[in-house]
Formats: C-alpha cells, structure tokens, sequence
C-alpha cells in the first residue's frame, strides 16, 4: 500500500544484470487487455512540471531521490484521471519510464513529464500529481496552512504544457476541448502563465503554455508550518518561487526535441499494424533457424516450436500484442539505431505493439562520460508514439538526449527518424535552456552551439526530402524555443486546412 492507499499493481520483475542498468517491470494484467481500435488522436497533450532546478539541488526535506521517491502505485490514482494504465516501467538511477495504455510518463527527482494521447484528460489528473509531490516526495507547498489539507499543492518551479492542434478537437473531454478552455484552467490554477500560439492558425501549429520564474526569495512552507496564507494565494498556487535548494545548482543544460509527423506514408506504416509485425517476427525466426538449423527465436526468453511437418512455429507472444512484438517492431523499422547500445551500452528501450495497430516506445539513455572522464547525473530518454491508419495517420518522437551528444547533431537525429516514418509533414519544436549560452539584454551572439544560430539554421534547413516551409524563433526569459515545419517535396496533400486545423485557429 501506498502513503495515498493505492492498492499495489500486480507486476512481474526483470532484474538488470548490472548496478545502475535500467531494469525492466512489465504490467500484464493492464497489458493483457488493451485494444487499439478504437484509437484515433494520435497528437498529444504534454505536461512537464518542475519542482527544482535539478536532481542534485532538491529543497531542504525534500526525501532523498525526490519524486522518484514516491511508490509507483501511488501514480495510479492521478493516471485513473487521466484514463490510462501503467504497461510497464524502466527503472534506472536518474528516471524512472513509465509505458502507459496512452502514450507516456517519466519521473525524475526533480520533475515529472506525462504525455498522453487520444481523448485523455490530462489536465485532470494535475491536482492529484502536486499532492503526492508535496505528500509523499515531501516538496515545499504555499497554497494551504497543512500539509493534511486535501487541497495542499506541492510549489512548482515551473510549469509546462504544449501540444499540436489536435485532428479531431471536437472529440476531446473535460478541459481539452478548446485552448481557450485549456489556458482558462491553467491560469485559475498558477500564477505568472503566459499562452501562446506558434506556427499558422489555418495549418500546422502549436501550443505553448509556460510559467515564469519570479525573483522573490521566499523559504518554503514545512510539513509542521502553522503559518496563514496569504489572501492573494487562496485561490491560486505559485510558481517560480526561489527557494533554499539544497545541494550545488548545476547550469541548467535542459533541451527538449520534438518532432511531430502526420500523413505517414501508407505502405511504411504497415509495420505498425500486428499483423505486419507478426509477419516480421516468423521471418527473422526462420531465418534463424536455417542459419542455426533449429527453430528458435528468443525474444524476453521465448523460443519457437515445430509443427507436425517440422516447420518453426512462432510462440505465442510474437502472435499477439505485447512488448514481445514491440521488440520486433523497435529493430525493424530502425528506432533501437537511433541511440544504439553501441554507443551507449547501458541504453533500454522498452515498446509496446498494440491490435490492431499502434506502437509505443520508451527509451532511457543513460549519459556518457565527458571530456573529463566524469558521467553527469543526468536522466536522458525518448519516447515514440505511433498512429499509423492512414485516416489519421500520427507518429511522435521526443528525447532530452543533448544534441552534438557523442558527435551527433541535431539535424541527424531529425534526418533519422523522419526516416523511419516518412510523413508528408512534419513539425520540429526545439526547446533549449539558454543556460551557459544566455547573453546579456541587446547582446546578439551566434554561437554554432544555440538552435537558432547560422550553424544550426544551415543544418536543419536542409532536411533530405523535405523542404522547409516555417521557421518561428521565441526568444524567452530563460528559454529558446525553435519551431519548425516541413513537407515532403513529393507530397501530395490538400491545399486547405484540415478541420482541427481550422477549427482551433478560429477560436482564438
């Protein structure tokens, strides 16, 4: 039982063989009964809150390793919220990846990513994610006097949510029917929110809500505080509050990529479909057997069996839905090359194929040593979803892996998966914490490192395939945001917007 009194998630364990390898821990029950039929939204609505500046600078009483504290089954009650089940969890030192029924949630020390597809109600669910920060992780809260209140709110440092506009918003529930609705709730909720609008109203685009940091000092609110609150914060929770952190507050190095295909090509996105996948598995097993001359296949342990004519049959998990096949689908189609465990050896990748069609992927890159020998405590992943019916064909793909990693540039990691889906367009949000690179007020400085400069522009303009159509610069307080968006120059689609497209756009 959880500090919240969540009964446990029935699980299966798979132990790393190593200390500090990410380890595996399948959900079957939740898993054993998906269906993807009736799934249709492939954009997601992705939240990230922050509750310090990095996993090393928690505030004072804080538990140590943070939210990644915090019991896995207590999660389950804000995910019943937002409607969607835990498939399965990578455990490593610095992020915990949890693979849900909708898209994804990641768990760091110091802040918590969730994405969610299709007609979830993610906003729901925040509530619940700021009481168990405050509750079980222990972090500062301002909103209420106790920590017994229902209502307590663990602080956050900062607050984002993003999304595309979505193919089908008149199918959505709860807050997410609109932007407008979306931002309303967001702004009733914290202080110091800003929304904004990137990329065209009558096509592509994207939405951006972010909190700013304040530059009050204020000490946070303890579990035994007997203190009033003040009569401007009873309605509302802060955010960006500076607080006594504990530990050394690293340069803030935080980059998000993101990139956003729709109009997947029909043929490519068969791969995604259970039968395709079924289709590769009994391949490569007797392809394996004829190189071996038996008939196994090992895929999580499994091995295949001959029938009466002493022909491989396939074992029952590469002929059903499941992480056996989302295996397979994650080596075919590329994705396990994009950060291979050649260079990064300690990498997991954990998928999922759904029936009748559907993929989802988490991975956890664990960092690389520097020039200086020393391996940061840094928590790197990246996430793929996939919608592959051609009605409303989607595939997502987002990493904090840093660009110019291990020699590879932004462009090539883009170049790379674009590859594996082949969309007739697709859109490239680039989120990079100025950090180091922050120059001071009228200062223009184009530096070969920053997303927007002439070095970067050079590479990413040049995308093999596609040709760029937008390119959008934000210039934030403390972030760099670069949008981008790009069709295929052999892409045939309709000169109009599309009806989310448009929709959205017109209630703005």
């Amino acid at each position: 039982m959880s500090g919240l009194g969540v009964p446990s998630i029935p699980t299966n364990y798979t132990f790393s063989p190593s200390e500090g390898t990410p380890y595996l821990t399948i959900n079957h029950d939740v898993a054993a009964d998906l269906d993807s039929t009736s799934a249709f939204e492939g954009p997601e609505k992705l939240l990230e809150v922050w509750f310090a500046p990095s996993a090393k600078a928690l505030p004072a009483g804080v538990k140590e390793g943070g939210l990644k504290a915090v019991n896995p089954d207590s999660w389950t009650p804000m995910l019943d919220l937002v409607h969607c089940k835990v498939l399965s969890i990578i455990s490593s030192e610095n992020v915990d990846a949890y693979l849900l029924s909708e898209s994804s949630m990641f768990v760091f020390p110091h802040k918590i990513i969730l994405k969610t597809c299709g007609t979830t109600t993610l906003l729901l669910g925040l509530d619940l994610m700021l009481r168990i920060a405050a509750v079980e992780a222990g972090f500062p809260f301002h909103n209420v006097a106790s920590l017994e209140d229902p209502k307590v709110a663990a602080t956050p440092l900062r607050v984002f949510y993003s999304r595309k506009n979505f193919l089908f918003p008149q199918e959505q529930k709860g807050p997410h029917r609109s932007w407008r609705q979306e931002v309303t709730f967001l702004d009733d909720k914290f202080e110091n929110g800003s929304a904004y609008m990137v990329g065209k109203m009558n096509g592509d685009h994207w939405y951006l809500y972010i909190t700013s940091p304040t530059n009050s000092l204020t000490p946070p609110r303890t579990p035994t505080s007997s203190r009033g609150v003040s009569p401007s914060r009873k309605n509302k929770i802060p955010t960006g509050i500076v607080a006594p952190f504990g530990g050394v507050i690293e340069n803030n190095a935080d980059e998000t990529l993101e990139i956003l295909m729709t109009d997947l090509d029909p043929e490519n996105a068969k791969k995604f479909y259970l039968e395709e996948a079924t289709a590769i598995a009994k391949e490569k097993l007797f392809a394996k057997s004829e190189a071996n001359g038996d008939a196994s296949f090992d895929v999580f342990s499994s091995s295949g069996d001959c029938d009466a004519d002493g022909q491989a049959v396939l074992p029952e998990a590469l002929t059903t839905e499941g992480h056996a096949l989302g295996t397979v689908v994650s080596e075919a189609c590329g994705l396990s090359a994009v950060y291979p465990t050649s260079t990064y050896p300690d990498a997991r990748i954990d998928a999922y194929q759904f029936s009748p069609c559907g993929f989802s992927a988490n991975g956890v890159i664990p960092a690389v040593a520097g020039d200086d020998g020393n391996v940061p405590k840094a928590g790197h992943y990246f996430t793929v979803h996939v919608t592959p019916e051609p009605q409303c064909s989607f595939a997502s793909f987002e990493t904090n892996v840093p660009g110019g990693q291990n020699g590879r540039q932004t462009a090539e990691v883009i170049e790379q998966v674009v590859n594996i889906f082949r969309p007739g367009r697709f859109s490239v949000t680039l989120f990079e914490a100025k950090g180091a690179l922050a120059t001071t007020p009228g200062e223009d400085v184009d530096d070969s490192r920053r997303s927007w400069g002439a070095a970067a522009k050079q590479r990413m303009e040049r995308i093999n395939g596609y040709r760029r159509v937008d390119r959008i610069v934000h210039d934030f307080e403390d972030y760099d945001l670069v949008f981008r968006y790009y069709e295929r120059e052999d892409w045939v689609g309709g000169g109009g917007a599309r009806m989310g497209e448009r929709e959205e756009g017109e209630e703005l």
